[in-house]
């Protein structure tokens, strides 16, 4: 798993790549949770997953993590491009009704 963070237009973009998996997300969580609070300042937090190729609930439980997260600074938190197997898995969650796909 990677994570790449990016600014643009007051946006903090998070391109993720990789299985986001147990042992995924523990070698990014850090450095998500970093760059989020680097940025807290920008309007959103978009995740990019189109360079997802597996993710399983502990996904889930990232994503979630980030959203309480950002919810309290008052930062919305956006899905894009997901594969579709991370479609699947965030659609089977629940996730898209607290976390939007654009």
């Amino acid at each position: 798993m990677n994570a790449v963070a990016k600014v643009s237009q007051n946006t903090l973009y998070i391109f993720l790549s990789g299985d986001l998996d147990e042992y995924g997300a523990g070698l990014v969580r850090g450095q998500v949770d970093a760059a989020i609070e680097a940025h807290l300042a920008c309007d959103r937090v978009v995740f990019d997953f189109s360079g997802v190729q597996f993710m399983d609930s502990t996904g889930i439980g990232f994503l979630i993590g980030r959203y309480k997260r950002l919810r309290r600074a008052g930062t919305p938190l956006y899905v894009q491009s997901p594969t579709p197997a991370a479609d699947r898995i965030l659609s089977m969650g629940g996730l898209y009704s607290i976390i939007p796909k654009i």
